[in-house]
């Protein structure tokens, strides 16, 4: 699978909305609502230039959401198309938000991701995040995590 990264467009809008309902579809029952990604503005995120959406043979498999922060990059979203899990398109990703990071200037990237999806908190804790702490915000039990860059 060769995949290349690009920032979105809103022309990928669609594909984008798709992604992250597939993606995040299946926590609803876990969490008891939609998660946080599927509520997000992804028209006004791109037109920000927050989205970066990785293609293989041009089509869209999957969406990167990238935030500066005043001392981190926060990565806000990963989410990949369900014919794609498992092809290393998530890992690819997530390299391509820390050198996106590393290349801002910063030396960290923060995340956070909703408690109850404890696979995501395994692969990024395997990954090199560490979790900084746990809250409830907007009725949503996070986990907030941090991976410094270039340890």
């Amino acid at each position: 699978m060769i995949a290349r990264i690009r920032l979105g467009t809103l022309s990928d809008l669609g594909a984008i909305q798709e992604i992250v309902r597939a993606a995040y579809s299946g926590y609803i029952s876990r969490i008891g609502r939609e998660p946080g990604p599927m509520l997000d503005d992804y028209a006004a995120l791109i037109d920000g230039s927050r989205v970066h959406v990785a293609e293989t043979d041009g089509v869209v498999k999957g969406v990167l959401v990238l935030i500066p922060q005043d001392s981190a990059m926060l990565l806000d979203n990963v989410a990949v198309a369900p014919e794609a899990q498992g092809s290393g398109l998530g890992r690819l990703m997530l390299a391509f938000a820390e050198q996106a990071a590393a290349e801002a200037g910063y030396q960290a990237v923060t995340l956070y991701t909703n408690e109850a999806m404890t696979e995501n908190v395994a692969l990024y804790m395997q990954l090199g995040y560490r979790e900084t702490h746990r809250a409830v915000e907007k009725g949503l039990r996070r986990v907030y995590m941090c991976k410094q860059l270039g340890l």
